[in-house]
């Protein structure tokens, strides 16, 4: 087609999005030109934007490294892994969920444990924590043998990958649901942590006057044939950044109840003397098969542990 004004590209674009012979792939392409399209005309964008954008879109990718994925952190900060996580899981979006936000930070391969066994692999500060966790199918039944990957930040707000001085897999685990959907283990207890700035997600942030905290949480991965593999994480009750989670990812089903007790009450291990904290929850599963993404990192960062970097929220 010659072009004859503005209206004529979107029509040109659109009739040979229809030569594809993918159904799903034409569908996916047609509704990504219109919106495309429409967002220019509604932004009303100029040339000296739209090359702005183009940049901002290539240095995401120019940012994403074996043990940082930019790109994911973008969805993220912009809602995008929220709202594609709630419309595809509780029967698409029809109910609540225990399915949540994958995250920049998964890694698979974590070293697989007891249950009743610790995340703890080095010498790691904070609070001692006891987790119980419960996975059910959408009609309540126990769900046993599950695989469930587990990872968390330091009290420190690190992941193992980011910080040099935790050993591999540090605060990392995979467990396995015994006959009542029950499994159980030791760690320290998170904290909530800023994510990375130094890239074009941070410089995003800064325009909005956005603050770029995460409130702390626990994450888990459930899988077993039959069902749906469901990312999940586990938002701590008492976090002050709950309502501006940086990555839209609390849902009121996943506000998680950290329940401090005080050296006085018997802690479940002996050797903890101070003060403790427990936490339970329960995640249901969806039908379906347990199909993985590829991970978002593939390794662990070398050098200095990087400088935590705090936006604050205008």
């Amino acid at each position: 087609m010659i072009i004859r004004n503005e209206q004529d590209v979107t029509a040109a674009v659109l009739a040979e999005v229809e030569r594809t012979p993918d159904a799903r792939l034409r569908e996916i392409l047609a509704a990504a030109v219109r919106h495309l399209h429409g967002f220019v005309r509604d932004a009303r964008l100029t040339e000296a934007e739209f090359h702005q954008a183009c940049g901002w879109i290539a240095k995401l990718g120019q940012a994403t490294t074996g043990s940082h994925n930019e790109v994911v952190l973008a969805a993220g900060s912009l809602g995008v892994s929220a709202l594609v996580c709630l419309l595809n899981n509780g029967e698409g979006g029809r109910r609540e969920t225990t399915a949540n936000l994958m995250g920049p930070f998964w890694r698979q391969g974590a070293p697989r444990l007891a249950n009743g066994g610790s995340l703890v692999r080095s010498a790691t500060t904070g609070a001692p924590i006891f987790v119980n966790a419960w996975v059910r199918d959408r009609e309540g039944r126990p769900v046993a043998g599950a695989d469930v990957d587990v990872w968390h930040t330091s009290a420190e707000g690190f992941y193992e990958n980011q910080d040099p001085g935790q050993a591999d897999m540090n605060l990392r685990g995979t467990f396995t649901t015994d006959e009542r959907g029950h499994l159980w283990f030791r760690s320290v207890k998170p904290a909530g942590y800023p994510i990375p700035v130094g890239g074009p997600v941070g410089a995003l942030l800064r325009a909005q006057g956005r603050h770029n905290m995460r409130p702390a949480h626990i994450h888990f991965l459930i899988t077993k044939p039959g069902f749906k593999a469901q990312f999940s994480q586990v938002y701590s009750s008492d976090d002050p950044f709950l309502q501006t989670d940086v990555q839209f990812g609390v849902t009121q089903a996943l506000v998680g109840q950290y329940v401090l007790h005080h050296a006085s009450e018997p802690a479940p291990a002996a050797d903890v003397q101070g003060e403790w904290y427990s936490l339970d929850h329960h995640f249901v599963l969806d039908p379906g098969e347990p199909v993985l993404p590829r991970p978002p990192i593939t390794g662990k960062a070398e050098g200095d542990r990087p400088v935590r970097v705090v936006i604050e929220r205008m």
